[in-house]
């Protein structure tokens, strides 16, 4: 099996914290993530591992009823994440946010 470049794991890992982000505050399981980002399932668990280690997202491994998965696990972004993400994203926020129809330099 070909090795994938650390670039590509990066931009996948990028739409995984993307994909986490709008779907907040609904934590997934790693099956829903593979079928949305179209990547096989094992790589996709190897890269939250990963996102998990750096402290991006949290793993929650029991239901809503307190029982332990014994295989599945769902996943979410850290709270601390989702506040810089959604001030990434909200324009109102970020003052360096180049918005075409507010620009000044634009004549429309």
């Amino acid at each position: 099996m070909p090795t994938i470049s650390q670039s590509k794991k990066d931009k996948v890992s990028e739409q995984i914290l993307h994909y986490l982000f709008s779907t907040t505050p609904e934590a997934k399981f790693t099956s829903q993530i593979s079928k949305e980002i179209a990547r096989d399932e094992e790589f996709i668990r190897s890269l939250l591992e990963e996102l998990k280690k750096k402290n991006l997202i949290l793993e929650i491994n029991k239901n809503p009823k307190g029982k332990d998965y014994l295989k599945r696990r769902r996943w979410r972004l850290s709270d601390t994440i989702y506040q810089i993400y959604q001030k990434k994203q909200n324009p109102q926020s970020n003052p360096n946010y180049n918005n075409l129809y507010n620009s000044q330099d634009i004549d429309l």
